[in-house]
């Protein structure tokens, strides 16, 4: 067969080069995405205040708004929304979804390392915080999920901010925004500063002091998802670090 035959090595089929979007094209897809999340999440209220026969108008949103349970499904409606804008900026370049956003499973020791690495980041803002005589915890999720265990809804806060939030969150930045980005001529340091960032802005209901904690954990996100690449890494060390907050505030009194 020819396969065996030196004079008629085998073809090698070098694959095509991934089509992803540069760093305008992301920047204008990440803006929808976020719009997307932020539709989906205010979608879930308004149905909210819709089934109960609420006045349609800011103020019935407002209050249902800050109910546990309507602010845990809020978060969990935001989820599909996400996903749904991204697979569609992903079709258009006809690219693989799967090689995207690097959906590829982290091995043991990448687990280990990002775990490592996270526990000693967030050790070292506790430490600062207590030096400085602050709540490790910002003071009104404190409340948020006290609030909705007492009244039942644990489990949901629970799924929201473990599931929902880490999966949304890090698909838009480290995996759609961290892609196109580092692909662009930010290169990968910018990619991770600068979509560390946009992950930090998410979080503007937190003042500068928890935003600092937030950039510096994006930025050890960041530098794990480009060295495992691996997406399925940050959604697991984002995940283990909400859940670990949501347990400890919950159930610990933390």
């Amino acid at each position: 067969m020819d396969s065996l035959n030196p004079d008629h090595p085998p073809l090698t089929v070098t694959p095509a080069p991934l089509r992803v979007w540069k760093f305008w094209g992301t920047a204008l897809w990440g803006l929808l995405i976020f719009v997307a999340m932020f539709v989906g999440q205010v979608g879930a209220v308004v149905l909210l205040v819709a089934l109960r026969g609420l006045p349609m108008d800011l103020a019935s949103v407002q209050a249902i708004g800050h109910e546990p349970q309507a602010l845990a499904l809020s978060v969990i409606m935001g989820l599909p929304a996400t996903l749904a804008v991204v697979w569609l900026a992903i079709r258009i370049k006809k690219a693989s979804f799967v090689d995207y956003l690097a959906l590829h499973w982290p091995t043991w020791r990448q687990f280990l390392l990002g775990a490592a690495g996270l526990l000693l980041t967030v050790l070292a803002w506790e430490v600062v915080s207590r030096s400085l005589g602050r709540e490790a915890t910002p003071g009104f999720m404190t409340d948020l999920l006290k609030s909705g265990r007492d009244k039942g809804a644990a489990l949901l806060l629970l799924l929201a901010f473990s599931v929902a939030a880490p999966m949304s969150e890090e698909v838009l930045a480290r995996g759609f925004l961290f892609r196109g980005w580092s692909a662009s001529f930010l290169g990968v340091p910018g990619a991770i500063i600068l979509s560390s960032l946009v992950w930090t802005a998410v979080h503007l209901q937190y003042d500068l002091y928890f935003l600092a904690e937030v950039f510096s954990i994006g930025l050890w996100f960041g530098y794990m998802r480009h060295r495992a690449n691996s997406l399925w890494l940050t959604i697991l060390l984002h995940a283990l670090n909400n859940m670990t907050a949501v347990v400890l505030t919950m159930w610990l009194g933390g």
